[in-house]
This record gives C-alpha cells, structure tokens and sequence, in this order.
C-alpha cells in the first residue's frame, strides 16, 4: 500500500498509444478516409498530428473545400467510424495494463481517462478491452474547448477528480499529449513507447520514466522512488 505521504492521488491516462497500441489502426483509417477525398499528401501531415483533436487534423490533412462542404464534425465522426470498424476485431489493452490498473486501485488512486479523441472512441475502447470498471471520469475531446498540446483536458480529468494536477501522474505516449501533460503541472509523466521510440523521449526529455509497456511497472514503488 501506499503511505498517507505520497504526494499522488490520481492517474490520468491518454487513450490512443497508451490504453491500446492502435497507431497502426488510426494510420489505417486515415488512408481509407482521405482517399475518399482524393487526399493524397495526408501521411507526413498525420506524423505531426498524433495526439491532437479531430478538427485539428482535419485542418491539417484535407482541402478547406470539403471542411466547408461536409463539415468538421461529420468528417471526423466518418473517419471514426471506420477506425472502429477496423479494429473491433484485434482491439486489445496495451500489456501490463490491467494489472497495473488493478495495482493503483489497490492503492485508492483514482483513475481518469484525458484524451484528444472523440467520446464513442474512448468509450468502445473502454468497453471492447473491458477495463471501463477502472476510470472514474472520462474526459474526451468533445468535452473541452482546446485540445492537446493545450493542458485543458488533464486539467479537467484532474478537477472531475477533486485532485490537484500536481497530484497526479500522467501517462503518454505522443508530443502533444507530452506537452500538455507538461504544461498541466503534472506531478509525474510517464511516457510509453508505442508512438515514439524509447530513445527519443529520453533524449527530448518529454517524460520523467519512460516504458516500453506497462510490464515494466510491476510495483507502484517504481513510479515513487
């Protein structure tokens, strides 16, 4: 157990890359999607993106011709809606991760999903890799007025809890989420590898422990020490 002197009371978990490894999945969907609008020039602008709200990539990936025709909304909900789709199939939780959630429950620190990523999203991830029972509060992209690299959204899982952000540990996987896991005041980030190299979140310094997966986090006195 932990002591009444640890200075963590909340964990705060992105969605995409580090709930499910589902990088390949999205890059799948945004091929598909784009290729309906004869988007071609869509897989470097993506690389930039990971991590950020819907209406942003699509800023970022298509002609302002077709946002203007369909619509920022209804795009994203096509393209999700084909990520879905796709992955209900394989979808599976990040190894590590439930025994990990089982670890900090045990521990009376409360859990909350922050992601960039539209509400049906964080909720089939939930429920597909059964581990809904875990997060208290769900705070999704639609939820907030900026999204990541913006801290809003931790900043909000944070207060849905009743904690200060100073008081929890974040766990990412992308720049974006990195930074506005930073710029929240979080009081540990930890980064896992599935969306960026080891190497390269150790040498940018975008987190303070960095895993492969969640198996390497076997005792909470390993993100305490």
């Amino acid at each position: 157990m932990i002591t009444s002197t640890t200075p963590f009371r909340a964990a705060l978990f992105d969605m995409d890359g580090t709930l499910v490894d589902n990088s390949a999945i999205h890059v799948d969907a945004f091929e598909r999607f784009c290729a309906r609008y004869g988007v071609t020039d869509w897989r470097e602008k993506l690389d930039r993106a990971f991590g950020m709200g819907s209406d942003d990539i699509m800023r970022m990936l298509l002609p302002e011709e077709v946002i203007r025709e369909r619509g920022l909304k209804a795009l994203g909900d096509e393209k999700e809606a084909i990520y879905r789709e796709i992955y209900a199939p394989t979808i599976r939780p990040v190894a590590g991760l439930r025994a990990l959630l089982t670890l900090l429950r045990e521990a009376g620190i409360r859990c909350a999903v922050g992601s960039s990523g539209c509400r049906e999203n964080v909720e089939f991830v939930l429920d597909k890799c059964q581990i809904g029972e875990f997060f208290e509060e769900r705070i999704s992209g639609d939820m907030v007025t900026r999204c990541k690299p913006e801290p809003e959204i931790y900043i909000t899982a944070a207060k849905s809890l009743g904690v200060k952000i100073e008081e929890c540990i974040i766990f990412e996987d992308a720049k974006a989420g990195f930074e506005a896991a930073r710029r929240a005041g979080a009081g540990l980030v930890v980064g896992i590898s599935t969306t960026l190299p080891k190497a390269i979140i150790e040498a940018e310094h975008l987190a303070d422990l960095v895993v492969e997966d969640f198996t390497e986090i076997d005792s909470l006195s390993k993100l305490l020490k």
